[in-house]
Formats: C-alpha cells, structure tokens, sequence
C-alpha cells in the first residue's frame, strides 16, 4: 500500500486539482458535478482566494450552498488534499467551538473523496486516520460522518478507522430526504 499525506492547499498544486476537476471527479459528494463546475469558476475567476478560502478555521468564509440552492452559514473548516506524489482526492473536517455537537444542515465532521483512478489502495482510510487527528486537536470527544446506504467503500473506510453505525436517517429537506447512515468515530483514548 503506497503512503499519502494531507497538505493545506496551496497555488502551486492548484494544476493537479483542476485536472482531477476537470477529469470529472468532485470532492463533494453530496453536490458532485454543480460543485465541481463551480469550484472550477472559482479558480478562474481568483485562485489565491480559492485556494485561502479550504483552509478556514475561523469561518469567515462566505456562506455554503446546499443542493436544495439555499445557503447556510459557514462553520469552521478545513480541507486538506490527499498527496501520493500527485493529487489524489481532498478530505474536509468541519465542527463547531466548544461542541461535538453540528447543525441539523451539517451531514457530518469529516467527508472525503479520493480520485475514481486512485480508489481502492488504501488512502481513504489512511486520510480519515490522518484527519482524525486534526479532531482531536479541537477537543471533539467524537466525529460522525454520514455515508450513503449503498456507499459500501465508505462504509468499510470508517469500519476500518472504529466508526460505528449509531442510525439511519432521513436527511433535511435541502438534501432531498435522502436515505442516509450516520456513524460515530470515538475520539477518547
């Protein structure tokens, strides 16, 4: 299994992410394709203030859309991408001061997707256990992540990184009522 590490995004790796973007792949997966085509204008219109605005543990972004078209407000965040050598996927982590607690719009602590050509060696497991510690480091006793009934691959990442299924659920309006899993990873000890 090859090793990956998270690095904050930066202009100079910026050609390897609008590659993977433009080769179809998304690092949202709830919003997928719209998310994509509009990171994509993002980068055009202003790169340094893309690439600024992943890393945002204060929130003072701008406003994030959900898929119904609503916005909502930011909450602290950070994106890492996931690097073998060449980009191969992003990992977000997003919570709130002071709580383990998110809002009822926020699906999960951690999301993450790695490029379609790299899936299947490992590396989200490895950025999920990485990302983990970033967790910790805000005083979270916990992250849940939510994943898509027939998302098997996910499934088995957050198996293999101690997450356990605590329910499944319906998602808000904005994300259609979908049919969801929500599992909890324990950060303590």
């Amino acid at each position: 299994m090859s090793t990956i590490e998270l690095l904050r995004p930066t202009t100079a790796l910026l050609p390897g992410y609008v590659s993977a973007l433009e080769s179809g792949w998304s690092p949202d997966n709830v919003r997928k394709e719209i998310a994509a085509r509009e990171q994509l204008h993002a980068i055009a219109v202003d790169a340094e203030r893309f690439v600024a605005e992943l890393d945002d543990p204060t929130a003072s972004g701008a406003p994030i859309p959900l898929p119904d078209g609503s916005t909502v407000a930011r909450l602290p965040s950070i994106v890492r991408w996931i690097w073998d050598g060449a980009m191969s996927g992003a990992i977000g982590f997003r919570w709130q001061a002071g709580t383990a607690e998110l809002p009822s719009y926020v699906l999960g602590h951690i999301g993450f997707s790695v490029v379609p050509w790299k899936r299947g060696r490992g590396y989200a497991k490895q950025a999920l256990h990485l990302m983990l510690g970033e967790a910790r480091l805000q005083g979270l006793p916990y992250v849940e992540l939510t994943v898509d009934p027939d998302n098997v691959a996910s499934q088995s990442v957050i198996g293999a990184c101690n997450g356990v299924l605590i329910e499944r659920f319906r998602k808000t309006s904005a994300y259609g009522f979908a049919e969801s899993l929500r599992y909890r990873i324990d950060l303590a000890g």
